[in-house]
């Protein structure tokens, strides 16, 4: 009997791919007149407004408790303060696609942490995803250190390097951690929040007279579309999808974000793409689908 197709899970796929794709174009377009810190508290403030909006319409906004809101506080400062905050500043120093093929590495990293915390038992076929992931990461350095004289570069990279074991750190938190309420708005409300105060408090510390005038309405709009659509939207959509399918088959939608990172930065930024960054890119992305993929077993006909 043929299952009919479930077209709000394509959708949701395919936006959670599509969107989080092009938040690294955003990201770098926001950059370019809005100082980093101030552009991603505008986007989780955004956020978390939307957010309590949908609570107070559902009735559903409350306090948490401590337990809770403790947890929700460390995933928030991991995954939305440092992560997401490191990787625009990065973005500043560094191309939008270069920034997204780092960031692939970051299913690599969580593999290698839940072996350390005991999550997961390393095996050959995981060996031989991190050897070949981390191999790309070396292809791209091939031709010696000294892209990394320069100290706008090495600043991005120092960054992009932190952001992503941030990010990496933040997972396997929530994963051993976290409290399995069943309302992610409400949680996603709180990390948001929290998010947004501290960055907004970075942001005065870091560009304490910022020159509000300068700021371009295609930054400006960048920063809002980050917030909607990078932030509200593909949640929503993966926290479907993961209702549906496996964390598994989801993040092989990393893969789809490299590459449309990658080519929206070749076609509206100039930035270059060379041969050694395709295989780099290729290497990393196939490193990360040996360590995730599972065979599937087969279901009689």
């Amino acid at each position: 009997m043929k299952q009919s197709l479930d077209y709000k899970l394509i959708f949701a796929l395919a936006a959670v791919g599509i969107i989080w794709g092009t938040t690294f174009l955003g990201i770098r377009v926001a950059v370019e007149t809005i100082p980093p810190w101030f552009v991603t508290s505008i986007r989780q403030g955004l956020a978390g407004l939307i957010m309590m909006t949908i609570l107070l319409f559902k009735k559903e906004l409350e306090w948490i408790g401590w337990e809770n809101f403790k947890q929700q506080l460390i995933a928030s400062v991991l995954m939305l303060v440092i992560a997401n905050g490191f990787t625009t500043i990065a973005e500043q120093n560094i191309p939008s696609g270069l920034a997204s093929v780092i960031n692939a590495l970051t299913p690599i990293l969580i593999f290698l942490g839940s072996i350390l915390f005991g999550l997961q038992k390393m095996s050959l076929k995981g060996f031989l995803g991190v050897i070949i992931g981390f191999s790309g990461v070396v292809f791209i350095f091939k031709d010696g250190l000294g892209s990394f004289l320069d100290v706008n570069y090495r600043t991005g990279m120092m960054f992009m390097g932190f952001a992503i074991l941030a990010w990496a750190a933040g997972t396997i938190y929530t994963k051993t951690h976290a409290n399995k309420s069943k309302n992610i708005t409400l949680n996603l409300f709180y990390q948001f929040t929290i998010a947004s105060c501290i960055q907004l408090v970075l942001a005065s510390i870091f560009s304490p007279n910022p020159d509000f005038n300068s700021w371009s309405s295609k930054s400006i709009f960048a920063a809002l579309y980050l917030s909607v659509f990078g932030s509200v939207i593909a949640f929503f959509c993966y926290n479907y999808a993961l209702k549906h399918v496996t964390a598994v088959q989801v993040s092989i939608l990393s893969y789809i974000n490299t590459i449309i990172a990658v080519f929206l930065g070749w076609l509206l930024l100039d930035e270059v793409i060379t041969v050694d960054f395709i295989i780099a890119t290729a290497l990393i992305i196939l490193g990360v689908f040996i360590v995730n993929y599972k065979k599937k077993e087969k279901k009689a006909l």
